[in-house]
């Protein structure tokens, strides 16, 4: 499993990608605009330079032509730039053009098994069920995700990886990890909820404060 940071913020990038454990972004313009950055394509432009790998970056437009003129030329920002495309009719039809131009896709705002196994079918490199919008209307988010990574493994020409996508809380990241998603996509301070445990800091607290009464530091 992978976890990727789902963000615009370059300084939480830099320290995700410092810690180790960030293989990965995914953004879009809100999330730019949240930030205060006026450029959309400088702001992805620089975070596909400091990431080493994908980063999905969102189209912004509807219409089969519209979206297909926009995702070629996001493609040309940088080699590890993935276009998401989101799960309609027209996404579809863009996704299996952009994919016989081998230009990668994140389908995104997936909320059923249906909307995923077309998208695979379509040749979407990821496919992205959003857990906590689907909690949020009263439906088991990470039960979709088990669903389609079972699916998926039992045909060998889906070979479309499982990003679980709008994750709200450590316990989140767990279930995906279970379900057996490829990639989770978190917020930076889940990232860091995720490192946390009080026992841990008790432990850290009481071997400092042993090696004091031993080393003779005060």
């Amino acid at each position: 499993m992978r976890i990727f940071l789902d963000t615009a913020n370059i300084d939480q990038i830099k320290q995700g990608v410092k810690l180790g454990v960030v293989s990965g972004v995914t953004t879009n313009p809100t999330l730019v605009s949240k930030e205060g950055h006026k450029d959309y394509k400088a702001v992805v432009k620089e975070i596909c330079s400091i990431v080493p790998g994908p980063v999905s970056a969102e189209v912004v437009v509807e219409g089969t032509q519209a979206m297909l003129e926009q995702a070629r030329q996001i493609a040309t920002w940088a080699s590890n730039v993935v276009i998401k495309i989101p799960s309609t009719v027209d996404g579809l039809e863009v996704t299996s053009q952009l994919a016989r131009e081998n230009i990668k896709v994140n389908m995104t705002l997936c909320f059923s098994l249906n909307q995923a196994l077309l998208g695979a079918l379509a040749g979407a490199t990821y496919i992205s069920p959003f857990v906590g919008r689907l909690d949020d209307v009263g439906h088991d988010g990470m039960e979709l995700v088990k669903d389609i990574v079972d699916v998926f493994k039992k045909y060998d020409n889906l070979t479309t990886e499982v990003l679980a996508a709008s994750i709200r809380h450590p316990l989140h990241c767990v279930s995906a990890a279970k379900a057996g998603a490829h990639i989770a996509t978190v917020p930076y301070k889940v990232l860091l909820q995720m490192m946390k445990h009080p026992l841990t800091d008790i432990g850290v607290e009481r071997f400092l404060a042993d090696w004091k009464s031993v080393s003779g530091d005060k």
